[in-house]
């Protein structure tokens, strides 16, 4: 994706006022423009989200991913998918899901064994390992979460878990659609 130009209405302001480039970002970004488009807020913050939660990872002491504990965290509600399943539950893409797992099933956290009913079907586990590993995460990293919305206003704060919970279920849904599903 290019970068924006200067003067671009969409591009994130630097101290001056004036535009900056998106490869600047965050050294020299102080602020972004009221229209900016709310795609490109979104963006930019679950690209900061994704990063301070790796960050809560690296900070418990772990030596798995975030997306490896998002993995984890789908099967322990849902113990025995296959990896297309996982996949769709997890949001992600099959060849992602199929690399976290394989990092996964190396480290102990998860298991592939074959369908009992079906055996060219591969179905995945979280071991115990995998089950200690989210539940010691969840204890380590349960401050650090407080924190990263701390700012929002207890009065405001159904109003901002209603507007995620409305864009998870309306991108979902897109997502349905341009699956085909």
């Amino acid at each position: 994706m290019p970068s924006p130009a200067e003067g671009d209405a969409c591009a994130p302001l630097g101290p001056d006022g004036q535009s900056v480039n998106w490869g600047d970002w965050p050294g020299r970004l102080v602020r972004f423009p009221d229209d900016m488009p709310l795609h490109a807020l979104m963006l930019s913050a679950t690209r900061l989200l994704g990063a301070y939660g790796q960050h809560t990872v690296q900070a418990a002491g772990l030596k798995v991913s975030l997306s490896g504990l998002g993995v984890l965290r789908v099967l322990m509600a849902n113990d025995g998918l296959k990896s297309t399943e996982l996949a769709e539950q997890a949001w992600s893409a099959p060849g992602t899901v199929t690399s976290v797992v394989s990092t996964l099933v190396k480290g102990g956290f998860v298991e592939r064994r074959p369908d009992e009913t079906d055996r060219r079907v591969v179905r995945l586990y979280i071991t115990a390992q995998g089950r200690a590993v989210i539940t010691y995460y969840v204890t380590q990293a349960a401050a650090r979460w407080r924190k990263a919305f701390d700012f929002v206003d207890e009065a405001d704060e159904a109003v901002v878990r209603g507007f995620f919970i409305q864009v998870i279920d309306h991108l979902s849904q897109l997502l349905r659609e341009e699956r085909g599903a």
